[in-house]
């Protein structure tokens, strides 16, 4: 008896606390919806105020972003033009001054042979500026078209580092190759001239930022039995960590390096990762900080024999 009575007791207990907390429910309900039904235009004024407002600084947020966006990308177009009217005007005026000196003035033979390799060397450089503006339009039209076909890697890189050893007066001893494979030719598939420039570009970089004493190494190494990789590693002035993601943009320069008056205009890497991509590939930068050096990596698939 004492048991059922306990029972009962505890069963009416739990049954008042549901009905009374379902009671309390109903009552916040009723007092909130009627709050609503008798204030509804405050209500409303409310909800759309805080949209509205919500709006209004999604807007001005990306309004803020875009305009940042506008000055950075204006800032790197003026650096972008200085820089290739620097790389232009230039060698036109060292080209003018030799001509008129040669017109004007009676030059021995050694001296006329001094200018005339001046003068190539000149056109080479005006030539390799108008090429590298001219590239950097089309690599990146997207919807332009490669030519590909089977090429030995490790040729093509050869062949860059003997034609930057030419250009830049190197010995094996600061510009050097380097080749790890398991016996298999490293293949890829792709546009010589394409991939020529992105390595070129790559050598270029290398050398122009290293410390005095140069020493440039470049290497095709396999990473695996589909993908190839080239390596192109200096010992010069380094890149800041936040750079590592940005100096493949567009214009994009570092500016410390700026500062230091190296001569570019901020197209060579932006090449690189658009000829790369269309290649299947990838293509990233790694650097210990500055004045440590750094190493640029470009992935390409592999193909068979």
């Amino acid at each position: 008896m004492v048991k059922t009575k306990f029972g009962s007791h505890r069963k009416q207990s739990v049954i008042f606390f549901t009905v009374l907390g379902i009671i309390l429910l109903a009552l916040t309900i009723a007092l909130n919806v009627g709050w609503i039904v008798f204030h509804w235009r405050q209500v409303a004024l409310l909800v759309f105020g805080v949209i509205f407002f919500l709006l209004i600084m999604a807007g001005l947020t990306l309004n803020t972003i875009f305009l940042v966006r506008e000055i950075r990308r204006n800032e790197q177009h003026d650096s972008f033009i200085n820089a290739v009217t620097h790389e232009l005007k230039t060698p036109i005026a060292s080209i003018r001054l030799y001509l008129e000196t040669l017109q004007t003035r009676e030059v021995d033979e050694a001296r006329r042979k001094e200018f005339y390799q001046i003068m190539l060397e000149d056109s080479d450089r005006l030539l390799h500026t108008v090429e590298q503006v001219l590239r950097a339009g089309r690599t990146g039209d997207r919807q332009r078209q490669i030519h590909p076909a089977v090429i030995d890697l490790g040729a093509l890189a050869r062949e860059c580092v003997e034609l930057a050893r030419k250009r830049t007066h190197l010995d094996e001893t600061a510009l050097h190759y380097v080749e790890r494979r398991n016996g298999r030719k490293a293949l890829v598939k792709g546009d010589a001239e394409e991939l020529r420039a992105a390595i070129s570009n790559l050598i270029d970089n290398a050398i122009k930022y290293s410390n005095q004493a140069i020493n440039v190494t470049v290497e095709v190494a396999e990473i695996d039995d589909r993908q190839l990789a080239l390596r192109v590693t200096d010992q010069g002035i380094g890149i800041p960590r936040i750079h590592l993601k940005h100096v493949f943009k567009r214009f994009y320069r570092i500016p410390r390096r700026i500062h230091l008056k190296v001569k570019g205009s901020g197209l060579g890497l932006f090449i690189v990762r658009s000829v790369v991509n269309k290649h299947g590939g990838k293509v990233f930068a790694e650097s210990a900080g500055e004045g440590l050096g750094s190493t640029f990596t470009i992935q390409l698939p592999r193909v068979s024999e």
